[in-house]
Formats: C-alpha cells, sequence, structure tokens
C-alpha cells in the first residue's frame, strides 16, 4: 500500500522519522484489518500540524493512490464547524444561545408539554427532536437542490418529541435548525457565515459545502454483495450508485442537502486544523473565540445514548473515564467513514477520512498514533 506524508520539519529530525515510520505502519494496518479501500490521516499540535499521510487508493478503477490532498464527505463532522459559527456569533454578541429559538424563527412552533428549545440545546442534542434517518437528504452532484426538501423536514420534525433540555439524544434536525437561526440573525446563508468565521480563519482552503475544482477527490464505496445492490439503488436518490469494483459498489460523486449538519466536503488537513483549534484553543489565531469558549464547547455537560454531549463534541459513557482524555465526533454515511478527536490535556487533534462505509477500528487507530506524537 502507498503512503504520503506532508508535514513540515519538526525538531529531532530522527526522531521524527521514527514517530512518522510507525504511523505509517499503524495506519495500514488498521486499513487492511478493515478492508478500507482508501484512507487519509492527519495529526495536529498546537504549532500545526505533526503528520499527515494516506494508504490504499481513493479510486479503486483506475488505482489511483490515495493523497492527503483528497476531498471526502465530511458529513457529521459538519457539526463541529457548525457549532463553531454559532459560538463565534453568541461571542460577538449577535447570536444568545440561552434565548429560545422562536426569538429568531417567529414561525417555529415549540411543544406545549415537551417546552422550547435553545440554540445551546439544538447544539448539544437536549432539543427533545427526533432523527430520523438522512439517508436520502443527498443529492447527485449535477442535480440542483430542492428548496423545498429543508422545509419539509423541518416542518415534519423539528417539534421537539420529548421533554427539551433532559436527556441528550442525537439528532440532525436540531443543527438544521440552529443553521436557520444562525440565517436568521446573519441574514446570510449558513454556508458564508461558516466560511467567514471558521474556513477563511482557519486557512481551510481545500474544504468547502461543493467539491473544489482542481483537487482530487476521493470515490466512496458500500461493501455489499452483488444481490443488495438494487436495493441500494432504491434506497438512494437517482445518479449516484455507480459501477462494482472489487467486491465494492461504487459511488458517483453527490453532496449533501442540508449544510448545517453535515454539507461539508473537503481534506483531511482541514479538517486536522479544525479540530486543533478546539485542542489548542487560543494558539490558533483567527476563531475569535477564547480558550474559555472552546473549553466550553469541547466539556460534556449532558448525558445520553449512545453519547453524552458537550456544543458539537461528543464522548462515549464508556470512555468517561479513559487516560489522556478525549472527545470526538464521527462523520458516516453512504460512501465515507470519518472520525476526528481531540486530546485537550495536551492539545493533540487527529483526524482520519475514508472511503468505505463500513465502521473500522478508529479507536484503536487514534489510540496507537498518540504515543507516536506525545
Amino acid at each position: 500500500m502507498n503512503s504520503t506524508n506532508n508535514q513540515p520539519d519538526r525538531p529531532g529530525d530522527q526522531s521524527a522519522q521514527g514517530s512518522d515510520d510507525r504511523a505509517r505502519r499503524i495506519i495500514a494496518e488498521v486499513a487492511t484489518a478493515g478492508r478500507i479501500p482508501g484512507i487519509s490521516v492527519a495529526v495536529a499540535g498546537p504549532d500545526g500540524i505533526l503528520y499527515s499521510g494516506a494508504q490504499g487508493y481513493a479510486d479503486l478503477a483506475t488505482r489511483r493512490l490515495s493523497t492527503v490532498q483528497d476531498q471526502y464527505l465530511w458529513f457529521s463532522m459538519t457539526k463541529i464547524a457548525t457549532a463553531t459559527a454559532a459560538m463565534r456569533l453568541h461571542a460577538d454578541g449577535v447570536l444568545d444561545v440561552e434565548a429560545p429559538i422562536g426569538t429568531y424563527l417567529p414561525g417555529y412552533r415549540p411543544h406545549a408539554k415537551h417546552g422550547h428549545p435553545t440554540t445551546r440545546q439544538l447544539l448539544t442534542h437536549t432539543a427533545g427532536l427526533a432523527n430520523p434517518l438522512p439517508i436520502r437528504w443527498v443529492r447527485a452532484e449535477n442535480q440542483p437542490e430542492d428548496p423545498a426538501l429543508l422545509e419539509r423536514i423541518v416542518a415534519k420534525h423539528g417539534t421537539p418529541t420529548r421533554a427539551v433540555g433532559t436527556r441528550a439524544a442525537y439528532s440532525n434536525i436540531g443543527y438544521l435548525l440552529a443553521a436557520r437561526v444562525i440565517e436568521a440573525v446573519t441574514g446570510q446563508p449558513v454556508q458564508d457565515c461558516v466560511r467567514d468565521t471558521v474556513l477563511t480563519p482557519l486557512a481551510m482552503n481545500g474544504t468547502d459545502y461543493a467539491y473544489r475544482a482542481g483537487l482530487p477527490r476521493s470515490v466512496g464505496y458500500v461493501r455489499i454483495p452483488r444481490v443488495v445492490v438494487p436495493a441500494l439503488r432504491w434506497m438512494l436518490p437517482p445518479g449516484i450508485v455507480g459501477p462494482r469494483v472489487d467486491g465494492h459498489t461504487s459511488l458517483r460523486p453527490f453532496v449533501v442537502s442540508g449544510a448545517g449538519y453535515g454539507g461539508l466536503l473537503g481534506t483531511v488537513t482541514d479538517a486536522a486544523k479544525l479540530a486543533a483549534a478546539h485542542a489548542a484553543g487560543p494558539s490558533y489565531a483567527g476563531l475569535g473565540l477564547t480558550s474559555a469558549d472552546t473549553e466550553q464547547m469541547r466539556t460534556i455537560t449532558s448525558t445520553g445514548k449512545p453519547f453524552d454531549h458537550g456544543i458539537g463534541w461528543f464522548r462515549k459513557p464508556i470512555d468517561a473515564q479513559r487516560t489522556p482524555a478525549f472527545v470526538e465526533h464521527y462523520g458516516t454515511g453512504a460512501g465515507f467513514w470519518n472520525a476526528m478527536r481531540i486530546y485537550p490535556d495536551t492539545g493533540i487533534a487527529m483526524v482520519a477520512m475514508t472511503n468505505t462505509t463500513t465502521a473500522w477500528n478508529f479507536d484503536g487507530l487514534f489510540t496507537e498514533l498518540y504515543t507516536c506524537f506525545y
């Protein structure tokens, strides 16, 4: 399998080379065990990217090797960017995350019994909202977005179905509503707000809400038996399911409808910049958030199942006592399975992006990589 790394020079060249070599071996072992077609990984610290590398194939049909420049669908890792933008608006006094969202969305329908959520509760998944399967909230790259889709989704699922402010339960609907609040207070699309407050300040030049021309793309794959492919074609919108390659069903380029909950796509190093800004705090200039702000976001305050939640970040309850302490977020869907993790006590951030739909041992990867770089 291939391996690339594009990190800056680090002190102690010999020691750094040993860490890089070990990282490549760890990544290769995890990719092989998980039968992952291609994987891109980045590790960052307070001073920037410590390591970036790739293994396997971004495109099985052409045998194009994976690189750290490949664009991947972020899916729900997007929520970290959306939450960051919301907290920046809060810090600037533009948005009060403690106010009921009807303050900004006059047409919002709270529940007479369950309550009226705040933006903070949307961001911490404590707004009492349902979480319908978003499998058809995507469209082929060349298809225009249905402007009524999100309106229909929010109208159907945007009212709490259980008590607001109690136990956390993960919900994409909460982030669709948070995006609407951001748009209401800024008067601009949520995409523009995130670009202005997150992507541009962190120089995330390979990430946006559409594929960037001139940058390579990782092809998404679903590892299913051939007889199941017709069912996959029925489940996904037209034009997405592609040909079979090496026991995988490929997916043609598509994008997510619903920028606030899952619309970003881009590179692993960009994702690591965002993660590191939350792990390292004020040493990453430009976000307009203090160390207290980022600490507030990554502090787990709401218990739930399967995750306990902070603002954007989450952690499995079983991991609460592990050392070193961490919080994380995943980005999973058809064709891609990604994860980011931050270790706030040491400022280390890690991101791995893969072009498989099947869960793999990201915990083992991050745990082993941490010993390479700290």
